[in-house]
């Protein structure tokens, strides 16, 4: 008998099941140390790009402002004044002379004046001229203009609102003003900048258009009784910059001769982003929000003309002054009335700066510049 031998059953393999794979902790904590170092390296050059193109375009806005400004000279033959104001006369050594006090006039700024020739036809035909700016149907002050801010400041959605001094009403801020004197802006008809209450022709501008620095940038302030950037008001910080730059009136021979910069007071003068001892005066300067503007850079005091009680309001005893500002790391753009655009450095020489403001350079400063020149070599 054939005995079949049983064949064994063949074994089945099991396929050995993958080992999990898994992070471990340490593995983990590594990843995300990597994560971290990568977004710090990229995070400062992102930020970096993105300021480059907000100041790109804050040039762009103040070569428009420059080239509108060109245009209305060429269309009235006069540069636009600083605003819409009426000159005040003042007394000084038994001498007259005017001044300027900023609430005297219907207070149009030169910004306003310019809207014809920024495209911005519309908005400047719902002003009343003829009336004060803070009394418009409509109110077309409290419109906000994307083309008068800088987007690296945060003037949209910000308004000015004071009921002693702007009978209550909105005003929309922007970044940029005007040079009027590089002293006090009170006495900017003393001392003449590019734009002043009695308009400059070209011929008045000795020095030359490609060395006149006529506009600069201004930050705002979240705070509504903070006046500065508001564009529609010809006031100091709104739409006026004025470097308290002192007269050497020793040196000039009076007060009353063209303007010569006094060197020995210059570390107090307003340069760029200047943080004192002087400050931009303002109409108000609430103690609440002193501590947090100090902070911030942005110093002010209240102006002491705005005291009715106070003798020589404006004038000699106005000392209205106010610093260009900006949030680009290191100083200001600046505009010269031939439409070139030049970065204004935090440290700028403060006589050589008072140089190109004023419109009578050959008579501002030299010996004090000659002098520092010579001392440098």
């Amino acid at each position: 008998m054939s005995h079949l031998a049983a064949q064994p059953s063949p074994r089945r393999r099991v396929a050995a099941s993958p080992r999990a794979s898994a992070f471990t902790l340490v593995e983990l904590l590594v990843v995300i140390a990597i994560i971290g170092v990568l977004v710090a390296l990229l995070l400062p050059a992102v930020q970096a790009a993105r300021e480059s193109a907000r100041r790109t375009q804050c040039v762009n806005h103040l070569k428009q402002i420059t080239l509108a400004t060109i245009n209305y000279e060429s269309a009235n033959e006069e540069l636009p004044p600083c605003g819409l104001l009426d000159p005040v006369e003042k007394v000084y050594a038994r001498r007259a002379y005017e001044a300027v006090d900023q609430f005297n006039g219907r207070m149009h700024s030169w910004a306003v004046l310019l809207l014809p020739f920024m495209e911005e036809a519309p908005l400047f035909d719902q002003f009343d001229l003829s009336i004060p700016v803070d009394q418009q149907a409509g109110d077309p002050q409290a419109t906000f203009v994307a083309s008068l801010a800088c987007p690296s400041d945060e003037a949209s959605g910000r308004f000015f609102i004071d009921p002693d001094f702007a009978s209550g009403r909105s005003f929309a801020k922007g970044n940029y003003a005007g040079f009027t004197t590089p002293y006090h802006n009170d006495l900017q008809l003393l001392h003449p900048g590019a734009l002043v209450a009695r308009p400059n022709t070209l011929r008045k501008i000795t020095d030359g258009l490609s060395h006149t620095m006529a506009f600069s940038e201004v930050r705002t302030s979240p705070e509504q009784a903070d006046e500065r950037g508001v564009w529609a008001l010809a006031w100091n910080a709104a739409t006026l910059l004025a470097m308290d730059m002192h007269h050497n009136s020793d040196a000039a021979g009076s007060i009353f001769n063209r303007f010569y910069a006094n060197g020995r007071y210059e570390y107090q003068s307003q340069t760029p982003n200047h943080a004192g001892p002087n400050y931009d005066t303002l109409v108000h300067c609430p103690e609440e929000s002193l501590a947090a503007a100090q902070l911030d850079g942005m110093p002010c005091g209240e102006w002491v003309g705005v005291n009715p009680t106070s003798e020589n309001q404006v004038g000699m005893a106005g000392y209205q002054s106010s610093a260009p500002r900006s949030r680009h790391p290191g100083g200001v753009n600046s505009a010269y009335l031939d439409g070139r655009v030049e970065f204004l450095s935090n440290d700028v020489d403060p006589v050589l700066m008072s140089l190109t403001i004023g419109i009578h350079d050959d008579y501002v400063g030299r010996g004090h510049v000659d002098a520092q020149l010579e001392a440098s070599k």
